[in-house]
Order: C-alpha cells, then structure tokens, then sequence
C-alpha cells in the first residue's frame, strides 16, 4: 500500500532530514535510562539536589538532607558505583561532589522546573 502524504512540504521535510545511526541512538537511550534510574530515587535525587551547591561531606548531607544512617551511606555508594559523584577524603572526613555532565546537566532542567525560588506550580 503506497503512503499517501498530506502535506507535501511535510514530505519534503521528511525526504531533507538526516538519516540517524539507529545503533548509536539506542546506545544513547541505555545511557539516558540509566541516568534516569538513578535519578528516580527521591533520596538520591535529593542528594544530588544538594550536592549541585557544591561538595558536601556525610555529615553535612545527612543534616541537610535528612537521610539517616545506613540510607544514606547506601545511596551514596550508588551514586558514586555509577561514577555521577567523586570522593575526597581530608582526615576522617569523606567529601562527597557531582562530577558527572550528565547529571549536573539534568540537575539543571529540573531545578529550573521544580525548585527555582517564585516558581509556582499548577495544583
């Protein structure tokens, strides 16, 4: 059965546009889905939240979080296992602070659309 097209600009659109390289677009969605697994867990995406103002050692993230003890060190070693957060130590302390693009990038979008001061929500 032949496509019967509409919109002729449309068809020209669609015959000028580039072909995608299928095998590289579904590596990119693994990618953005992993991401977003672990974003999808409101304790780790609150620890990244935090960790956006800068580097944070446990102690400081649990007060300012609320995440307690062994929640907090478990969720900490995902983030870290999925390299979206590096460690510093000075002393007994462990510092914890974003290094992954991806992640601060997301961080971004989603504090502009959710947590920016006078940003108002619809009910």
């Amino acid at each position: 059965m032949p496509i019967v097209w509409r919109d002729e600009g449309r068809r020209e659109n669609v015959k000028n546009r580039k072909l995608i390289d299928i095998g590289q677009l579904r590596k990119s969605a693994g990618e953005a889905c992993g991401l977003l697994k672990v974003l999808g867990n409101p304790d780790r995406l609150l620890l990244l939240c935090q960790m956006t103002e800068g580097e944070y050692c446990v102690s400081e993230l649990e007060e300012l979080t609320g995440i307690q003890q062994p929640t907090l060190s478990q969720q900490l070693t995902v983030l870290r296992e999925e390299e979206m957060v590096s460690t510093r130590r000075d002393g007994k302390q462990v510092y914890y602070s974003i290094v992954s693009k991806e992640a601060m990038a997301v961080m971004a979008a989603l504090y502009e659309l959710y947590c920016k001061p006078g940003k108002q929500r619809n009910p």
